[in-house]
């Protein structure tokens, strides 16, 4: 990956197996006490000592996909982990006042999809990088994006899926082909479909992060 001045290489080193053990307690413990706040206390924390990447892939994604939301208490703590997740990831890396430039990079969850926490994490690591996006969240309808695409004219557009029923190749090749000077990618577990290249399907943070760089 090309460097930046003043990024440190912690940003592409993995976490330390008893490290990424402790993280991952101390999170699900939070999460258990629905202490939200909490959480993002300890994502920030984490991120600013381990870098975005590495928190999210070693330690927020395994435990997301171990709950399996089989009880309204289960739900609970899953809402609680989400959303404190969340907003560690969006503190990370913001300066009040002084926003990052957008650098042509456009973010959004795909038409009627609610969850989009992996867009989040992208751009907490593109601003880790001093980088910056314009990111429109979840549900974004098809024509909102096109419109949105029309106004800011970016270079990258990330678009994300978390199921198969929001994962609608046929849309994503479409919009690739209004806009064919934009280089689009399909995010998500949600995107089952093959679609034609040069569209591709980002299965990781930091081929994410690559992406839009």
């Amino acid at each position: 990956m090309e460097c930046y001045p003043g990024v440190s290489l912690v940003l592409t080193e993995k976490m330390p197996a008893d490290a990424v053990e402790a993280a991952r307690k101390r999170l699900s413990a939070a999460a258990e006490d629905l202490d939200d706040n909490q959480v993002a206390a300890l994502v920030l924390d984490l991120a600013a000592e381990a870098g975005v990447t590495a928190v999210w892939e070693q330690v927020c994604l395994p435990l997301m996909a171990g709950l399996r939301g089989q009880s309204a208490a289960e739900i609970a703590v899953e809402h609680a982990l989400s959303e404190g997740v969340r907003v560690g990831l969006d503190v990370f890396g913001r300066e009040p006042g002084r926003p990052l430039p957008t650098q042509g990079v456009l973010l959004a969850g795909a038409e009627h999809e609610t969850h989009c926490l992996g867009l989040h994490a992208l751009a907490a690591a593109l601003r880790e990088r001093g980088r910056g996006c314009l990111h429109l969240g979840p549900a974004l309808p098809w024509a909102a994006l096109a419109s949105a695409a029309v106004r800011v004219r970016p270079r990258v557009v990330v678009v994300w899926s978390q199921s198969p029923l929001t994962g609608r190749a046929y849309r994503l090749v479409r919009f690739r082909r209004d806009f064919p000077g934009v280089r689009v990618h399909a995010a998500g577990p949600g995107w089952i479909e093959p679609f034609p290249p040069p569209s591709t399907r980002l299965t990781s943070l930091a081929a994410a992060v690559s992406a839009c760089l």
